[in-house]
């Protein structure tokens, strides 16, 4: 009842953002059309019709406004006279430019790597296929996702350009002035786990995949919501905390982020489930340690280039040694310089959630093995 309940609420809000931001092309872009069953994805409604399908971006800075409205036409075949105002897309992609390693680990899981022409922000993918294709010419550089070479860019002549939309973006800068569609990768602003992993199926669209995306996600759905009903069997309740500081911030996960929720499905003690935002909040250590001292388990991502010990968290801050999980020895550390965290979890929480239940709940056991985070050593 809830779905359905909530579905009837997006469509609604779907069409009338149509018919609001169309002038006068609301009785085309509401008739004959099939609304996908978006189960988890709060910012995103897609329509399809017989000749293209409109998908709907909500703002999620304003979620009375629409952040951006796609018509994704099939490529080869004329446009129909009268469309939905809106971005058009022509679809499948053959050749994007695509800012994050998060969205080229998605599109090989679809079997749509083939269509990443450029990437930015090479440095920082660690997807062999990706650093492969560019050493052999296939996958451009085109630099800073800041501040890209223009002139790589054109150059490549993308067919459309994929990146991560920020508040007040004015434009993208010299990119946007270019007359090549821009996607806004929306996903990494949803409130839970599954909301953003749903994503792929408008992805899937976009790169000529849609029942492969469809079929990916009904099965990390299906893990997800297995291993979230096997969590509820433990009896063990241990206290978690998360990551560390930044500088002298410590950035705090909110209960209602995506990271709270996914503590939560696996039956986790949140320490700072009380706090009711879906983004991040940034405290002083002293902050922090008050309320997170006798938290039973503590997990950290960092980026070494070899594995962080008791000795050097220590030695990075002193003040570390004060929480009950350091001297209890229940740190957990990941590694995001060895194991592909960062690219994966975002479309795969299924993943990052069996590592969580066999950490707070190790009486379990029949999972497969930690994949991103292990116990630290000593030194």
């Amino acid at each position: 009842m809830r779905h359905s309940f909530y579905l009837f609420v997006m469509i609604g809000w779907a069409l009338f953002l149509v018919a609001c931001g169309g002038r006068g092309k609301a009785s085309l872009a509401l008739s004959g059309g099939d609304t996908l069953a978006l189960r988890y994805a709060e910012n995103l409604v897609i329509v399809d019709y017989p000749d293209y399908s409109v998908a709907v971006l909500r703002n999620p800075w304003d979620t009375l406004q629409v952040l951006h409205t796609y018509v994704l036409a099939p490529q080869g075949r004329s446009l129909p006279d009268t469309l939905p105002e809106g971005t058009v897309v022509r679809v499948p992609l053959s050749r994007a430019l695509v800012y994050s390693s998060v969205h080229c680990g998605l599109l090989d899981d679809l079997g749509a790597a083939k269509a990443i022409g450029g990437v930015c922000d090479l440095r920082y993918i660690n997807l062999p296929f990706v650093l492969q294709a560019n050493e052999r010419g296939e996958i451009a550089d085109c630099g800073n996702s800041m501040n890209p070479d223009i002139e790589r860019v054109i150059q490549l002549h993308p067919d459309a350009i994929l990146l991560s939309p920020f508040q007040n973006s004015n434009g993208y800068g010299r990119v946007g002035k270019l007359d090549i569609p821009i996607v806004e990768c929306a996903d990494y602003l949803e409130t839970s786990a599954l909301g953003r992993a749903e994503w792929m199926r408008f992805y899937g669209r976009l790169f000529g995949v849609p029942a492969r995306a469809d079929s990916l996600f009904a099965e990390v759905e299906g893990r997800y919501l297995r291993l979230k009903s096997r969590a509820a069997f433990s009896s063990v309740s241990l206290s978690v905390l998360g990551d560390m500081m930044y500088g002298s911030v410590w950035h705090v996960s909110g209960g209602r982020s995506p990271m709270g929720r996914l503590y939560d499905d696996a039956c986790g003690r949140y320490v700072f489930a009380d706090v009711a935002t879906s983004g991040s909040v940034p405290m002083a250590f002293e902050a922090v340690l008050e309320r997170a001292r006798e938290a039973d388990v503590w997990l950290i991502k960092y980026n070494r280039d070899r594995d962080l010990t008791y000795a050097d968290l220590k030695a990075e801050y002193a003040g570390y040694a004060e929480f009950e999980a350091f001297q209890e020895r229940r740190v957990y550390g990941c590694n995001t310089a060895r194991v592909n965290y960062y690219e994966e979890t975002p479309f795969h929480p299924d993943y990052l959630l069996s590592d969580l239940i066999q950490i707070l709940h190790p009486e379990l056991g029949g999972l497969d093995g930690l994949r991103y985070f292990c116990k630290l050593n000593e030194d």
